[in-house]
């Protein structure tokens, strides 16, 4: 307590420096989840993914990030046992941001596509099993977080694998591409609205106090994606069979159709990210600013800082904006050629997934889901369509995550701890 009490304003400080740090790091990595399939495709461009991304990862992060800090907080390790001891708590997640943040940092340099979860709780579970006690880690809630490196990547693979074979069976293989596109993309509009409603509702609107059940969310997610379907149906009528230059590529009628489809799906899974994926910064700050404004209380409840979603969210963008191009690239580029039908197929995939885990109760990552969705598209054309060389680099990355950010979290919380006693 005394320690708290002595150096408790450099506590503050320290921690919203790293905390921005480590929300940088996510803009430069994990905002590739929601526009890399975008920026591969020709859909975008990367100023206007980084100009999308910027707008709605802000948003989502700062109006509906506010209530998704538990689990990084209190569900991994028992922080009931540090009620007499509240520094190593302070000093842990202090560290374990300034371990998750380097990792990102080198991770985004070189772009590989890593989890931002996984940096964090592996930092986290690094310094609570060495500087505490093995015995204060929830290794129930680790491993149910390890088991979705292969559960998030594969179910993603799947459906992108059956999404993009009934878009190639259905439209691009058939006799009239553009008019069975015409005839069939209001029902994959009505399917993208579905889904990306279902991931706004169950991820981001719950944390904005506006609490919906299963059933209203499903009931208002259809409505919403009837009335995308219609408004899609209608500006189906504008687009011609011609092909025309788009980003750098030349595309014809069905190709534009899933350009626009991947505009939305983009935006609106990038205000799902930003609601999500700021808790990984400020889950650990929150706990920070929580024990040294309650005198070193780690059970205190109180209300989360306005100020400290802002540095999450400014953190995210300054970061998509700095470096965040390198992630983008390997994703939509180096896996596998995409196209916007593909693209579009990889990031419904995706967003697929993130509602059935959701469902669920699963904790999956976002990152190993976004990966799997577009190799799935990449095996729907043979094994041949796939850049296996990156991919093996991608998940040597995802192996060592863990390892890495305890190790670092490790040597950083010793280090607090030899300098503040």
């Amino acid at each position: 307590m005394e320690i708290i009490a002595q150096y408790g304003h450099i506590f503050l400080l320290l921690g919203c420096l790293v905390g921005f740090f480590m929300a940088w790091g996510i803009g430069a990595n994990d905002v590739a989840n929601a526009m890399g399939t975008s920026v591969g495709s020709r859909a975008l461009t990367i100023a206007q993914a980084v100009l999308v991304a910027c707008i709605f990862e802000f948003a989502g992060a700062y109006l509906a990030g506010g209530e998704v800090t538990s689990t990084i907080r209190k569900e991994i390790i028992e922080i009931g046992v540090l009620s007499d001891t509240p520094e190593l708590l302070v000093y842990g997640m202090t560290a374990a941001l300034m371990a998750a943040a380097i990792w990102l940092l080198i991770a985004s340099y070189f772009g590989w596509p890593v989890s931002t979860t996984h940096s964090i709780v592996g930092a986290i579970v690094g310094f609570s099993a060495v500087g505490i006690g093995v015995e204060v880690v929830n290794w129930g809630e680790v491993a149910s977080i390890i088991a979705s490196w292969v559960v998030s990547p594969v179910l993603a693979g799947t459906i992108s694998f059956l999404l993009f074979t009934s878009v190639r069976r259905l439209i691009l293989q058939s006799d009239d591409p553009f008019m069975s596109a015409k005839r069939y993309v209001p029902f994959y509009m009505f399917l993208a609205g579905f889904t990306v409603s279902m991931v706004t509702f169950i991820k981001g609107l719950k944390h904005l106090d506006l609490s919906f059940t299963a059933s209203e969310s499903v009931a208002w997610s259809l409505v919403f994606a009837l009335v995308i379907a219609l408004l899609g149906a209608l500006l189906l009528q504008r687009i011609d069979d011609s092909v025309k230059e788009k980003n750098g590529a030349m595309f014809n009628g069905v190709e534009r159709v899933f350009a626009v489809l991947m505009i939305f799906t983009a935006c609106a899974m990038a205000f799902a990210h930003g609601s999500n994926d700021v808790a990984n910064a400020i889950g650990p700050l929150a706990a920070i600013v929580s024990v040294v404004q309650n005198g070193g209380e780690v059970l205190a409840e109180s209300k989360l800082p306005p100020w400290i979603l802002l540095i999450g969210a400014s953190g995210i963008v300054i970061g998509l904006v700095m470096l965040g191009y390198r992630v983008m690239k390997t994703v939509g580029t180096a896996i596998t050629e995409l196209t916007p039908s593909r693209g579009f197929a990889a990031e419904l995939a995706a967003a697929g997934t993130v509602v059935i885990a959701s469902g669920i109760g699963l904790p999956i990552s976002t990152t190993h889901t976004l990966v799997g969705a577009v190799l799935g598209v990449g095996l729907a054309r043979g094994i041949g369509a796939i850049n296996l060389g990156v991919v093996g680099k991608i998940i040597v990355s995802w192996i060592i995550t863990l390892p890495v950010g305890a190790g670092l979290s490790i040597l950083f919380f010793f280090a607090l701890k030899g300098a503040f006693g």
